[in-house]
């Protein structure tokens, strides 16, 4: 199964009011496991940010200034997306947003749901902790995710906590997150990160120890003298001799 985390930075709260996309972060889970394959992006809203989303995200006008329109990166980030399941914390925000960029730009692509399920952590947060808070942040709190980075909001970054959160509160590993380390980035010229790829012939091969002869008949001694001071022991359904 291939999922893709997805967090977005804008200008304001309502797409409606003419607010548009400045950032996008995807990080790819295929069954379950970080890849180290990534999609990151700024993008020219061609209008300003609001204070209250500066505020939030830090991103401002003069940074945007020379980066890609969205449609010069519709195309690369619509073919990392594409029939994956998109794991978004309040996913109508994100998905709003990513719909009225495609109308916006008459795109062929149509809507994010004819290429993508969705899966909003948010809703599942407040299904499994009703009645609590349910931010990125208290989630956080709440599985013991590091998020000491997060003092600004950043789309790449809230997607990678957001990676470790959803696996963790869905019962599954995080990889360590350790699949895209040491791997090469390079950036394109249109301002977008590519996608990151790491070689498993390259992985080190891991360490398997064995317990010694000496380790083995310490570990028999032990039980023995646990079983021997208890009576009883849960392991073997016996009463000591």
């Amino acid at each position: 199964m291939r999922e893709v985390v997805l967090d977005t930075e804008t200008t304001g709260i309502d797409p409606r009011s003419g607010h548009r996309i400045i950032e996008i972060g995807c990080v790819e889970l295929v069954d379950r496991r970080l890849t180290g394959r990534h999609f990151h992006v700024y993008i020219n809203p061609e209008r300003e940010v609001e204070e209250g989303a500066l505020a939030v995200h830090g991103i401002t006008d003069a940074f945007l200034a020379d980066k890609p329109l969205f449609a010069d990166v519709v195309e690369g980030f619509m073919q990392f997306v594409k029939g994956a399941r998109l794991i978004i914390h309040n996913a109508p925000f994100d998905i709003g947003f990513l719909d009225s960029e495609l109308q916006l730009m008459s795109s062929p692509y149509g809507n994010m749901a004819d290429h993508c399920g969705v899966l909003d952590t948010l809703m599942m947060a407040r299904e499994k902790h009703p009645g609590q808070r349910n931010s990125l942040d208290a989630l956080c709190k709440r599985y013991m995710v590091d998020n000491s980075q997060r003092d600004l909001h950043g789309a790449l970054l809230d997607a990678e906590i957001l990676a470790d959160v959803y696996l963790i509160m869905t019962g599954g590993q995080t990889a360590l997150s350790l699949a895209g380390q040491g791997s090469d980035q390079d950036q394109s010229s249109n301002g977008v990160s590519a996608i990151r790829r790491i070689d498993p012939s390259k992985r080190p091969a891991l360490r398997v120890v064995s317990a010694s002869e000496g380790e083995l008949q310490a570990h028999v001694e032990r039980l023995g003298a646990i079983q021997k001071a208890a009576g009883f022991a849960l392991w073997n359904g016996r009463p000591a001799d």
